[in-house]
């Protein structure tokens, strides 16, 4: 079986990584979202969910689900409750996305595994992919794209930019890099076109 290629796509915040993936998904790329992979995982009835739930205190657990804004809001204001979560949660997603990964490569039907993954090199996570691709975006334009999607505050843009890499190093580090400064034509130009390219290498 022929070895599928394995790809990540990282960025800064509100950068566009999720529109982009969608795009790849459209062309027939598998897409796994490391952020998907954390929703799932934060229920209350989880062994995770139940740490998080004495870590971060009952008022996170709603309607069977954990409130992903109010936990946001702790651990980026108390660094001591982020590392722990990202220590309970990130093992888990990393197996989550090579068990799909597998599961892609033995379907032998895509040409393209690609894995959403935002803090990819926060994570020294980047040798485990053949090829990175980092989304860009001016900050004021992710600035106001967070603001308009999560309904919350500059200040909070600014907490959570703060605990990553600037995208900038982020994108001399990868092998592609994707603007997404203008409309949704222009980046499907450009997806499409890197689709095209990665699939005849």
């Amino acid at each position: 079986m022929l070895k599928l290629k394995k790809l990540a796509i990282t960025g800064g915040l509100s950068s566009g990584k999720t529109t982009v993936c969608h795009l790849f998904k459209d062309l027939g790329a598998f897409v796994v979202s490391a952020d998907e992979i954390v929703h799932n995982l934060l229920v209350p009835d989880s062994i995770i969910g139940q740490k998080l739930v004495q870590l971060f205190g009952p008022s996170i657990a709603e309607n069977n689900y954990l409130n992903r804004k109010k936990i946001a809001q702790q651990a980026f204001i108390d660094i001591r409750l982020l590392k722990v979560l990202e220590a309970l949660i990130h093992p888990v997603v990393y197996t989550e996305i090579e068990k799909e990964y597998q599961h892609a490569r033995q379907a032998g039907k895509y040409p393209l595994f690609i894995a959403e993954i935002p803090l990819l090199y926060e994570l020294f996570k980047q040798d485990e992919f053949d090829i990175v691709i980092t989304v860009t975006a001016d900050l004021s334009i992710c600035q106001k794209r967070f603001i308009k999607q999560t309904h919350q505050t500059i200040r909070e843009f600014e907490q959570r930019m703060a605990q990553q890499i600037d995208p900038e190093s982020k994108a001399k580090k990868s092998d592609y890099v994707i603007k997404n400064n203008g409309s949704l034509a222009y980046l499907k130009d450009q997806v499409t076109k890197l689709y095209s390219l990665l699939t005849t290498q």
